[in-house]
């Protein structure tokens, strides 16, 4: 008798939550355009075709090589980033990001041993892909010069298991992970050009 009420109540109430958090990617990725479409995204991971997406930007009056020497020196993030725990870069000695680092971190409780630098282009472009067997994800950064200093874009495209709970249960925590994670780089490059 239990079993059959809680069968219901899952029939009954999982097609609209499914339903609405395809609605929500979808719409996040129509908010994220014009400036989503600037990443080369590989194909797998364009944001249309992505089990869960997420994008924010922020202006920061700051030199985009400010913002991006801050961006590379992974080994720091946690310094000033709620949301990074043991980030190691395993390819160098520095700490720094360069063309094809392959680095390890804890994000969201979950522990990625391989995450691999895909693209490298300073002080503009940089994505990286984070691959376990429940989840999978491509996360690109645009620096794009301003008038009053720049415009920092993070966008990310996630497949698996992990992304599909993510986008019912959680759809939010991650974009407002990566708030804060801009708020960091407009704070720290700002107050690096007083």
């Amino acid at each position: 008798m239990k079993r059959t009420i809680k069968t219901r109540l899952l029939v009954v109430l999982l097609p609209p939550l499914l339903l609405t958090s395809c609605y929500s990617v979808k719409q996040t990725v129509e908010n994220s355009k014009p400036n989503s479409e600037k990443i080369y995204w590989p194909r797998d991971y364009e944001p249309e075709n992505a089990g869960f997406f997420v994008h924010n930007e922020i202006d920061i009056k700051a030199e985009p090589q400010i913002v991006w020497d801050l961006l590379i020196d992974a080994e720091s993030w946690p310094e000033w980033y709620e949301g990074m725990k043991n980030v190691k870069v395993n390819t160098n000695n520095n700490g720094m990001l360069e063309q094809k680092t392959i680095l390890s971190f804890e994000t969201m409780a979950q522990y990625f041993e391989t995450v691999t630098v895909k693209e490298f282009e300073p002080p503009y472009r940089l994505s990286w892909e984070a691959v376990r067997n429940d989840i999978r994800g491509y996360h690109a950064w645009l620096i794009i010069p301003t008038d009053e200093g720049c415009k920092v874009i993070t966008s990310e495209a996630q497949h698996g298991f992990k992304a599909s709970l993510q986008k019912i249960f959680l759809p939010n925590k991650l974009r407002k992970l990566h708030d804060v994670w801009l708020e960091g780089f407009k704070n720290k490059a700002e107050n690096e050009t007083k």
